[in-house]
C-alpha cells in the first residue's frame, strides 16, 4: 500500500469529522455536517460523551484527513476550527473556506 493508512483527502473513506465539545453545540455541529455533506463531502459527526481531546485523538488514529472541533467560540462566530492530518492546526475558518479547500483537493486529487 502506498498510503499507510493515511489516505489522501479524495480517497479518504470519512473525508471530515465533525467533533462538538459538548451536547450543546450538537444543533451547530449537525448544521456543519449538512452543509459538508451537500457539497458531496463525506462527513461524520461524533456527538459521544466523551472527552473532546479523546475524540480528537480517536478522529488522528482513524487518519480522518480533516477534524473541525466546535465550541462555544465556534457558535458564536460561526466558524470551525480545523486541524488537517498533514499541516496540523489550521486555525479557525468559516464553513464556506473549508468548503472550497476541500473541494479543490478532492478536484486536484492531491496527495
Amino acid at each position: 500500500e502506498h498510503f499507510a493508512g493515511a489516505f489522501p483527502v479524495w480517497l479518504s473513506p470519512v473525508q471530515v469529522k465533525v467533533l462538538p465539545i459538548s451536547e450543546k453545540f450538537a444543533d451547530y455541529a449537525n448544521s456543519v455536517a449538512a452543509a459538508l455533506d451537500a457539497e458531496g463531502i463525506r462527513v461524520e459527526t461524533d456527538h459521544r460523551a466523551e472527552k473532546i481531546g479523546y475524540k480528537i485523538r480517536e478522529a488522528r488514529n482513524e487518519r480522518t484527513p480533516y477534524i473541525c472541533v466546535i465550541g462555544e467560540r465556534e457558535v458564536e462566530n460561526r466558524n470551525l476550527t480545523v486541524r488537517s492530518s498533514k499541516a496540523g492546526e489550521l486555525g479557525e475558518m468559516t464553513i464556506d473556506e473549508l468548503q472550497a479547500k476541500l473541494l479543490k483537493e478532492i478536484a486536484d486529487k492531491a496527495i
